[in-house]
C-alpha cells in the first residue's frame, strides 16, 4: 500500500467544529435543564477558503437501558458573529437527552453566492448555470422518488435550457423554492461531526424553583414533654402552606438509638424523656426503612404526606447514611463499619468533635456491592411511599462514585426524583457533587452578607459555567447554622435575609423559627441555644416581631413573577451606597423586569442612588416611567436611569419593584 493510499478519509473533511457549548469537562458530565426548557447550543464552525457552510444540531431523547435508541432529530444552525453558530431545541420531559453538532461545506449555497456576485458584476454566467444544474441534479439523486425529486429535476433542466433567457434561468436558480428544496438533500458525505455526544439531564420544574420549609414534626404537637405524632404535626401544615412554601423538608424520621444518646444541648448525659438526635438512626424498632415510633407508623407518615400534597406542597425527606450503635445493620452487617484494633466499632469523629451516638458506614468494605445496593434500596423504599425529594446529609463524606451510580440508578426508574446536596465544604467538592448527579446544592449564601461578597458569589453561580450544572438552594438558616448576622441584627436582619434569599435564588429555604426571628445562639458559635436537634421544642408562632406576613408576601411574589423562577438572568445594578444591593431578573420573552433593592444594614436606614439601566438596556435621561413595589403595591414615578431610594430596616428593608418599559437598544 502506498503512503498516499494510507491517508484517512477524514482528510477531505474541511470543516472544523470546536468549542461546542454548553459542555462540561469535555462531555464527562451533563448540563442541567428543566422540562420545557429551550437548550441553546453554540459552536465555532469554519473551513479553509470562502465556501459557505451548513450545520445542524443533532438531538434526541436518550433511550432507557435495554431499549432501542431513538432517531436523531436535526435543527438547522444559524451563523452569529465571528464563526459562532447557534441552534436550540426543547427538552420536553424529565430524563436524559443527548446532542452533538455536524457541519459541512454547502456547495449549493457557495455556488448561489458566487452567482449573485457575478450577476451583479454583469458577467456571463452561462457556465455557472450549467454547474448549478449539476449540483441540483446530484441533490435530486439523493432523494427517493416523489414531488421534491421531480421538482429538483425540473429545476436542473431549466438551468441547462439554453432556449430560456439567461435572466429567467438565473431567477429560477435564485428562487426561494429551489433553495428550500436543495436544503432537503444536502451533500453531507464529507461532513464533520463533533467527536463527542453531549448530554443534558432534564428534571421536573420543582428541581429548578421552589420555596422550602424545614420542620421537626416531633416538635409540632400539643405536649412539649413527648414527640408529636405525624397526625398531630399535620395541624401545622396549613400555616406552612399559607406562607407560600412548596416543599416541607423533614429531618430523619427513623427510629433513634439509645446507646450514647445525646441529651439536651448536646450533652452526653440524657435525661429521661430526652428524644436524642434524629441523625442517630436505628434501634430495635428498625433502621432507615422504618418510622420512629413516637411519630407513629408508616401509614401515619403516608397520611402526613397526603395532607401535604392536598395543600399544594410535597415532602422532602432527609437521607442520612449513618447509623446509631443500635441500628440493625450493626449486628446483621458488622463488616459495613470500621473497627478498632480491639474489635469495637469506631464512632464518628471530626476532631476535636465526637459523635458517640453515630457509626459512620465504611464504603471501603469488601462487601461494598451489597452495601451500595442496600443504600439504593433505602431510597427506592421511600420513593414507593410517595417521596420524590431527598435532602442528602453530608454527601461529601461518602464516595463520589457511589453517588453517581445511585442517583443515576434511581432516576433511571423515576426521572422526577430530586436530590439536594447538603455539602458545606470546599468549592471544588461541592461543584463535583453537582456534576455527578445532585439536582440541587446548598451554598455559601448564609455567610455572604456584604454587597461585595454577594455580588461576587452570585456572579460565580449565575454567570460562569456553574450555571449549567449547579442549582443553588439558598437556605437562610439551618438547624446547624445561625449566622451572627441573624444573632445580632434582630428582626430587621431576618427581613433582609428573607428578601435576599427569596429573590436572589430560584430555590431557597428556611428552617422553622426563622419566621419568628429566633436568633438566640450558644455564645461564640452558630449553634442554636437549646437546639431542636436534641429536644422537643414548642414555639409561639404569633409572638411579637414575627415576619410571617413578609415571608408569605415574598413567596406570593415568587409564584406570580416568572423572572424569579430563574437564576441565569440575574444582573446587578450600580448604587451610590455600598449598603444598598440592587439586582434584577427578567423572564424570556417579557419586557418586564423585577428590580430588588435591599438595605444590607439591619441597624440603620440607608439611602442613595440606584441605576435602573444596564449595558443592554439604555434609559434616556428624561424618560419618565412608573415602578410598582410588589411588596405593598405602592407606585413611584421615576425619571431616567438614576433614582433615589431610602430604606429603613425597621420599617421597609427592601423594594421589590416591577418595571415594565420598552427596551431601548444601545
Amino acid at each position: 500500500m502506498s503512503e498516499a493510499a494510507s491517508l484517512p478519509d477524514e482528510g477531505r473533511r474541511r470543516v472544523v467544529v470546536e468549542r461546542v457549548s454548553p459542555e462540561i469537562d469535555a462531555g464527562r458530565h451533563p448540563v442541567k435543564r428543566a422540562a420545557g426548557d429551550l437548550l441553546t447550543v453554540q459552536a465555532d464552525l469554519f473551513a479553509d477558503g470562502h465556501d459557505k457552510l451548513a450545520a445542524v444540531l443533532r438531538h434526541r431523547r436518550r433511550a432507557a437501558e435495554g431499549m432501542p435508541e431513538a432517531p436523531w432529530h436535526e435543527t438547522p444552525m444559524r451563523p452569529m458573529d465571528n464563526d459562532r453558530w447557534q441552534a436550540s431545541f426543547t427538552v420536553a420531559e424529565p430524563g436524559r437527552y443527548e446532542y452533538t453538532v455536524e457541519a459541512w461545506v454547502d456547495r449549493f449555497a457557495t455556488w448561489r453566492h458566487q452567482l449573485v456576485a457575478r450577476v451583479d458584476a454583469g458577467q456571463d454566467v452561462r457556465s455557472e448555470l450549467l454547474e448549478g444544474a449539476g449540483l441540483v441534479r446530484a441533490s435530486a439523486a439523493r432523494l427517493d422518488p416523489g414531488p421534491d425529486r421531480t421538482q429538483l429535476l425540473a429545476s436542473a433542466d431549466a438551468l441547462r435550457d439554453e432556449a430560456l433567457a439567461v435572466e429567467a434561468r438565473v431567477a429560477r436558480a435564485l428562487s426561494a423554492e429551489l433553495t428550500v428544496r436543495m436544503a432537503s438533500a444536502p451533500e453531507r458525505q464529507r461532513a464533520t461531526r463533533y467527536p463527542r455526544v453531549l448530554q443534558v439531564t432534564v428534571d421536573r420544574v420543582r428541581a429548578c424553583t421552589g420555596a422550602w420549609y424545614e420542620m421537626f414534626p416531633r416538635s409540632a404537637g400539643p405536649d412539649p414533654s413527648r414527640s408529636a405524632t405525624f397526625r398531630e404535626a399535620a395541624a401545622r401544615l396549613p400555616e406552612i402552606a399559607a406562607m407560600g412554601f412548596d416543599v416541607v423538608y423533614l429531618p430523619p424520621i427513623h427510629p433513634i438509638g439509645t446507646t450514647d444518646r445525646k441529651g439536651r444541648d448536646n450533652t452526653m448525659v440524657p435525661q429521661p424523656g430526652d428524644p436524642g438526635s434524629p441523625w442517630a438512626i436505628g434501634s430495635p424498632d428498625g433502621g432507615h426503612m422504618a418510622v420512629e415510633p413516637g411519630l407513629g407508623t408508616l401509614a401515619d407518615f403516608r397520611a402526613f404526606r397526603e395532607r401535604t400534597e392536598q395543600l399544594g406542597m410535597e415532602i422532602a425527606l432527609d437521607l442520612a447514611y449513618q447509623c446509631s450503635p443500635d441500628h440493625p445493620y450493626v449486628t446483621s452487617h458488622p463488616e459495613w463499619f470500621r473497627h478498632r484494633p480491639d474489635g469495637s466499632i469506631k464512632y464518628a469523629e471530626n476532631p476535636p468533635k465526637k459523635y458517640q451516638d453515630i457509626y459512620p458506614i465504611d464504603f471501603e468494605t469488601d462487601d461494598w456491592r451489597a452495601l451500595w445496593t442496600e443504600l439504593r434500596d433505602v431510597v427506592l423504599f421511600w420513593v414507593a411511599q410517595g417521596v420524590r425529594i431527598f435532602r442528602v446529609d453530608n454527601p461529601h463524606t461518602k464516595p463520589m462514585a457511589f453517588w453517581e451510580w445511585m442517583i443515576a440508578d434511581v432516576q433511571s426508574r423515576d426521572p422526577g426524583v430530586i436530590f439536594l446536596s447538603e455539602a458545606f465544604t470546599r468549592p471544588k467538592v461541592m461543584r463535583y457533587l453537582a456534576k455527578i448527579g445532585f439536582t440541587q446544592s446548598y451554598t455559601y449564601f448564609t455567610w455572604r452578607n456584604t454587597k461585595a461578597d454577594l455580588e461576587e458569589y452570585l456572579t460565580e453561580l449565575t454567570r460562569t459555567e456553574m450555571q449549567e450544572y449547579y442549582r443553588p438552594n439558598f437556605f437562610a438558616n439551618t438547624p446547624d447554622i445561625l449566622h451572627a448576622f441573624l444573632q445580632e441584627g434582630g428582626p430587621p436582619a431576618f427581613r433582609i435575609r428573607q428578601v435576599l434569599a427569596g429573590t436572589l435564588a430560584a430555590t431557597y429555604g428556611i428552617y422553622s423559627g426563622f419566621e419568628i426571628c429566633e436568633g438566640r445562639a450558644v455564645p461564640g458559635t452558630e449553634e442554636y441555644l437549646h437546639s431542636e436537634k436534641y429536644q422537643f421544642k414548642q414555639w409561639d408562632w404569633e409572638r411579637p416581631g414575627h415576619i410571617k406576613d413578609l415571608v408569605a408576601r415574598v413567596n406570593a411574589i415568587r409564584r406570580a413573577q416568572p423572572a424569579l423562577h430563574r437564576n441565569d438572568t440575574l444582573r446587578f445594578h450600580l448604587t451610590t451606597n455600598d449598603a444598598l444591593l440592587a439586582y434584577s431578573k427578567t423572564a424570556p420573552g417579557s419586557s418586564a423586569r423585577v428590580l430588588t433593592i435591599v438595605n444590607l444594614d439591619p441597624h440603620q436606614a440607608q439611602d442613595g442612588g440606584v441605576c435602573v439601566g444596564l449595558d443592554d438596556d439604555l434609559v434616556p435621561p428624561d424618560e419618565a416611567y412608573v415602578v410598582r413595589d410588589l411588596l405593598d403595591e405602592a407606585t413611584y414615578t421615576w425619571t431616567g436611569p438614576w433614582n433615589y431610594v431610602r430604606l429603613d430596616p425597621a420599617e421597609r428593608p427592601a423594594h421589590i419593584l416591577l418595571i415594565d418599559r420598552p427596551r431601548v437598544q444601545p
